[in-house]
């Protein structure tokens, strides 16, 4: 148990909270600032790098990721100085990979080498559609002329480029979204993140769903063609599912976002990150405060960790469940039964098989394509 963490590995998560404009599905933890004290930001950054090091000696750290908000907006040098820390503080694993999501605006772009020169080594932009009528509905602030631009400046700095796209917008046909993902694959290098648009409460969005107001959103069975369509796209073109909604060419799966479906351990730093972290053999769910001023000034005071809660075994393997059946590989029946004194029950596993919504393989459990194309509901059903 208490080497758990390590069937899946160690990363480490910078949430940078700012971006230039609020878009209106957005339920991340993001805010607009006029102006940013860099320097401020990364002496706290470097603060909770060494206080987390402390916690965790002498493991391997296989992944950075900068997450945002719009990470793009941070100073290279900022960037630089977060790595060249988490490599002296943690054993950096050879082949470590460090992404940093960017938006395809002018002014990112222009930094694109100077993060290639920081130590980030592959690009997660956020294009979300390649149609200007849909990017403007979206409150995107890039042309599909600019992502266009942006994304060959990213292809010629880094050898692993990702980009997103929403589908199942408003108005989206079928029809429409099948020629704009075959489209999509004419530019993608190694890896695409395809996710449907989702209406939650507490964005500009919800509030406008709640009183009747966004209107053209696909009916339920439009977006599950649309789901079905993306896969089978997708793996035509050489690029197959390898989550619900990640999509890449074998062997260039995000390694940190592996580090996440296969349970293992990371340390999440900035305003509003999560982090799993297992110490002497307790795996801890830990939480930093949301308000970036609040952050800021918890840092000040020693951490930026708003709680840390002692996961119970039992709720370790409803986590291991929930992210293992995301991925391709399914997860491990042997260790899912080493988390947990309640084994799955074989009856449920079976209709759930005999559906062909789930199936085993080599000591492991797979949700299947139509299985993962309905996941909440087969989790729900094994979990109930």
């Amino acid at each position: 148990m208490a080497d758990d963490w390590r069937n899946g590995g160690f990363g480490l998560y910078v949430h940078w909270p700012f971006c230039e404009a609020k878009c209106p599905y957005c339920d991340f933890n993001s805010h607009v600032s006029k102006t940013i004290d860099q320097k401020q930001w990364l002496d706290a950054y470097l603060s909770e790098l060494r206080r987390s090091a402390l916690e965790t000696p002498d493991r391997v750290l296989n992944t950075i990721f900068f997450g945002g908000g719009t990470p793009s907006l941070m100073d290279p040098d900022t960037v630089a100085a977060v790595i060249d820390e988490a490599r002296a503080l943690w054993r950096p694993a050879n082949d470590m990979e460090i992404t940093l999501e960017a938006n395809p605006g002018s002014v990112e772009a222009g930094r694109f080498a100077a993060y290639r020169d920081a130590g980030v080594n592959r690009i997660s932009m956020g294009i979300q559609a390649l149609n200007d009528e849909d990017l403007r509905r979206l409150g995107r602030i890039h042309t599909v002329a600019e992502a266009r631009s942006a994304f060959n400046i990213a292809r010629n700095c880094f050898e692993r480029v990702s980009f997103d796209l929403i589908y199942a917008r408003q108005h989206q046909t079928l029809e429409a979204w099948r020629a704009e993902l075959t489209e999509a694959l004419t530019m993608a290098v190694d890896h695409l993140s395809l996710y449907q648009l989702t209406i939650e409460d507490g964005t500009a969005f919800g509030d406008r769903y709640a009183v009747g107001k966004l209107r053209g959103l696909p009916e339920d069975d439009s977006a599950a063609d649309m789901y079905l369509a993306t896969q089978e796209i997708c793996e035509a073109h050489g690029l197959p599912s390898y989550e619900v909604s990640n999509h890449a060419r074998p062997g260039s799966e995000s390694q940190h976002n592996l580090i996440y479906w296969r349970y293992g351990d990371y340390v999440g730093i900035g305003p509003g990150a999560h982090g799993r972290i297992t110490l002497n053999g307790q795996k801890l769910a830990t939480e930093t405060y949301l308000s970036p001023n609040a952050w800021l000034t918890a840092v000040g005071k020693g951490t930026g960790e708003k709680e840390r809660v002692a996961l119970s075994t039992q709720d370790q393997a409803v986590e291991y469940l929930m992210m293992g059946l995301r991925i391709t590989e399914g997860l491990d029946i042997d260790r899912f039964n080493a988390l947990t004194d309640q084994p799955l029950q074989q009856k449920k596993l079976s209709d759930l098989m005999e559906i062909g919504m789930l199936e085993q393989k080599n000591g492991r459990l797979i949700a299947t394509k139509n299985g993962r194309a309905v996941l909440n509901a087969v989790i729900r059903e094994l979990l109930g």
